[in-house]
């Protein structure tokens, strides 16, 4: 995903003159053929992540339109002081990218897990958080990013889903997959263990719907309350704490709007610090998040 979000940002550096990079001393290999059209739009601040997001906010508030890149945890979390005073504060003009969102970058241990950014980034006020679940949504989501302004957040993942390529509108969560007997609500690359326990349970009669919320804040109420209205039973899938995540998000929604169903199973991280590392399909399957789960959890709700 991290090389869509390039292309994109390169595209837009082109069109529009107020695009600025800030780099946390990471990806250059990925950054090169930005660093070499827009040197002058380019700035690498070290691993001091703090005065990169000062330095991102700091332009913006004159005018550019700024983005911050780095991995993980040390974009958001290292520097959530500054983050939550400066940028939203300001609604100042700057994009903070991830790069290895959840468990991404498994085997370097839970210092670099993403596991609690999108509880805390999307309760900072005037804050958009989108988490794409392909490449292609990656793309289309940094341009439509920029063109709403304003603080945000994407998280980029090590992981992509597979679909087919097609439109993505940020705010308004995709049906990918059709059915009424249980809805998954996913968000990011592990969409595509949603997707496998649908074919799963698809082989024992279930037709599971599976809708795909890459834009955390704002969210969709509107298609979450009518999917869970009419399935009843709900799993939520993320590679991310439990507590004040998706799950929460979709619990909100439905008892705001009144949905009354018959289970409800959030699926992730539990409220834990994992002590392993691994690759990040082991890490799914040991902390319970792989299609395996998914499938075990809905059976255990149709009573199977």
């Amino acid at each position: 995903m991290r090389n869509a979000f390039v292309r994109a940002l390169t595209e837009l550096a082109a069109e529009d003159p107020r695009v600025l990079l800030v780099n946390g001393d990471l990806g250059f290999g990925v950054l090169t053929d930005f660093i070499a059209r827009f040197p002058n739009r380019y700035v690498n601040a070290g691993v001091a992540e703090q005065n990169m997001t000062a330095i991102a906010c700091g332009a913006a508030l004159t005018g550019a339109h700024s983005y911050t890149y780095s991995i993980g945890n040390f974009p958001t979390l290292r520097c959530l002081e500054q983050l939550r005073n400066d940028v939203c504060y300001h609604r100042a003009d700057v994009t903070v990218v991830a790069v290895g969102g959840g468990f991404s970058y498994g085997q370097l241990g839970m210092s670099h897990f993403a596991t609690e950014d999108l509880a805390i980034l999307r309760a900072l006020p005037e804050m958009t958080v989108v988490a794409p679940s392909d490449p292609w949504q990656a793309y289309q989501l940094t341009r439509q990013l920029h063109a709403r302004g304003g603080p945000a957040y994407l998280r980029i993942d090590k992981a992509s889903a597979g679909q087919p390529e097609g439109v993505v509108e940020l705010g308004k969560a995709r049906t990918v997959r059709d059915g009424d007997d249980a809805v998954i609500f996913a968000t990011g690359g592990i969409l595509g263990e949603a997707l496998a326990a649908a074919d799963m349970l698809a082989v024992r009669g279930k037709r599971v719907r599976v809708v795909d919320i890459h834009t955390i804040k704002p969210f969709d109420t509107d298609t979450v309350r009518a999917a869970a209205r009419a399935c009843r039973h709900v799993v939520t899938l993320e590679e991310h704490n439990v507590v004040g995540g998706l799950g929460g998000a979709v619990a909100e929604a439905c008892l705001e709007g009144g949905v009354a169903v018959a289970s409800f199973r959030r699926l992730g991280l539990s409220d834990t610090y994992p002590e392993i590392v691994g690759d990040q399909a082991y890490l799914r399957a040991r902390y319970g998040m792989d299609r395996h789960a998914v499938a075990a959890a809905l059976d255990e709700a149709f009573g199977g």
